[in-house]
Order: structure tokens, then C-alpha cells, then sequence
């Protein structure tokens, strides 16, 4: 995944992506959980703080420190498999990227090579682990139906069939696609930059290089990230219908809320996401090869 010298074996990115995507989510998942809340509808007749920090204190006053991680356990879920697919599928791709003299990869190739990585990463990883994650999330806040996130899978699908599980699929893929792009694509140009001026690459330069990732990726992307958690809340909703919920509540505005909270996890997430990939690739590079 990221530019190393020599080409990681597709079961070093899998396994090392999976890892560094279980920690980032655990270690990250209040973050995700008052950014979720704060993009999700408002009850009718209820009032919703908009600060996710107030969001934090507001459910840690009335529900508890367990439920700031209601819907964790599907997001690590998740995350181990998107992680783990989405490096193995970027260093697969990236190879049709590169040019066929050099074998180099230009900024615009290595953007295009995260780009097709993120659709393949939301296909079969992202969304269904997403929809279950929001869902649950939601319903704490209303209905609570949801006993567990098992549960959770077994009344979507009798209610839904498979396609419940891919509400917000249009959503997701355009941000998984333009979320992968910037992320992975800042990242290894900015490794590749470091590399051409001998900046020796170490823990602190990673987790730098993966906060400047995270940071572009939220803003490139936002809009993106409101309409798939409104698609993607208990009752379900299409990408239209989230679209025009969003414009009509809050106007054009809307479309960043949650930008805060976001931005404080993508930073610490990208930092501990590509830190964690470094260190574990480079252990099992040795045994895997």
C-alpha cells in the first residue's frame, strides 16, 4: 500500500491493513458515534445539540459510557474488513496504474488507483458493516429495537431482504471512492515527495503524513459522509431522499455538518492507520515473503 521500496505480498497488505483498521476503529469509534448522531434526523418535536461535543456529554449523562460505543463492534467488524481489502486492492491496482516504463506512480495515477480501490472497498466490505452501524446508532435514540448488532442484520434482512443491507450504496461508494483517493493518494505522494528529498521515514513521520491524509480526505468528502449516514439510518432512505432531507432541513450547510468531529477522528485515525500498517507490515514482511 503505501510506497516502500520493495512490493508488499498481497497477504502482508490484507493482514496489515486489517490490524491497523481494528485499532484505528477502536481507538477512534467516540469520534464516529457524536459525528453519526449529530448528522442523523431530528425526532420530530425533539431538539438535538448540533456541537458533537455536547452530543458526547448529553448521551454519557443519560444512556452512559456504553452507549457512546452502541454499533463499535460492527464498525471494528468492518473496518478490519475494509482495511484489510482496501490495502490489498490498492497495491493490486496500483500496479495497472503505474507507468508501464518506470513504474511510477504520478499524483493523478495514484488518485485514480484509490479511487477504484474505494468502490471495490464498498462493495463488499463498507456498506452492509456502515448500514448496520448507523442503524443501530439510530435506533438507540429512538425505537431501540435492536437487542445487538446480530440482531440488528436479522431484522434489517427480514424487513429489507439483501437489499437492505446496501441502502446507501450510491452514498458510500462516492465517498468510499473519493475518500480512498485523497487518503491513500495524499498519503503515498507525500511519502513519495519524502523519499526524493531523503527525509528518513519514521513513526512520527507516518502518523504526520496520515493526519495531513485524514484532514484533506474530510473536507474533499463530507458532503458525501451526511448523505450516506441519512440513507443509511433505521428506517432507510434513498441517496435522493437523503439528499433532500439534508437541503431542506439545513440548507447547503447541512452537507458539512459533523465536519468537527470527523475531522478529530479522520486526524487521529489516519495517523494511527498508517503508523499501525508500517509497523505491522514490516514485522511480517520478513515471514511472509
Amino acid at each position: 500500500m503505501p510506497a516502500q521500496d520493495a512490493p508488499v505480498p498481497p497477504s502482508v497488505s490484507f493482514i496489515a491493513g486489517g490490524v491497523a483498521g481494528g485499532v484505528e476503529a477502536i481507538a477512534t469509534y467516540p469520534f464516529e458515534f457524536a459525528k453519526t448522531r449529530v448528522q442523523l434526523r431530528n425526532q420530530s418535536g425533539a431538539v438535538s445539540p448540533k456541537n458533537p461535543f455536547l452530543v458526547v456529554g448529553q448521551v454519557f449523562r443519560n444512556e452512559g459510557v456504553r452507549a457512546l460505543y452502541k454499533g463499535c463492534s460492527t464498525l471494528v467488524v468492518g473496518s478490519v474488513a475494509k482495511d484489510g481489502v482496501r490495502f490489498l486492492a490498492f497495491d493490486s491496482i496500483k500496479k495497472a496504474f503505474a507507468d508501464p516504463e518506470t513504474g511510477a506512480m504520478s499524483p493523478l495515477r495514484n488518485l485514480l488507483a484509490g479511487m477504484c480501490t474505494g468502490v471495490v472497498a464498498s462493495t463488499f466490505a463498507v456498506t452492509p458493516t456502515e448500514r448496520i452501524k448507523t442503524a443501530l446508532i439510530d435506533d438507540a435514540r429512538t425505537a431501540q429495537r435492536f437487542h445487538s448488532s446480530s440482531h440488528a442484520v436479522r431484522l434489517l434482512y427480514r424487513e429489507y431482504g439483501l437489499r437492505g443491507m446496501y441502502h446507501g450504496y450510491a452514498g458510500t461508494t462516492l465517498k468510499q471512492a473519493g475518500a480512498t483517493a485523497f487518503r491513500l493518494g495524499t498519503y503515498n505522494i507525500l511519502k513519495d515527495f519524502e523519499k526524493s528529498r531523503q527525509v528518513e521515514q519514521s513513526t512520527a513521520t507516518n502518523f504526520a503524513n496520515g493526519a495531513v491524509a485524514g484532514t484533506v480526505t474530510t473536507y474533499a468528502t463530507q458532503p458525501f459522509d451526511t448523505i450516506k449516514t441519512r440513507s443509511q439510518s433505521a428506517k432507510g432512505a434513498s441517496t435522493v431522499d437523503a439528499f433532500r432531507s439534508i437541503l431542506a432541513d439545513e440548507g447547503v450547510r447541512g452537507f458539512w455538518r459533523g465536519t468537527t468531529m470527523r475531522l478529530g477522528r479522520t486526524i487521529f485515525s489516519g495517523g494511527i492507520l498508517f503508523t499501525v500498517y508500517e509497523e505491522v507490515a514490516g514485522l511480517l514482511n520478513p515471514l511472509l515473503r
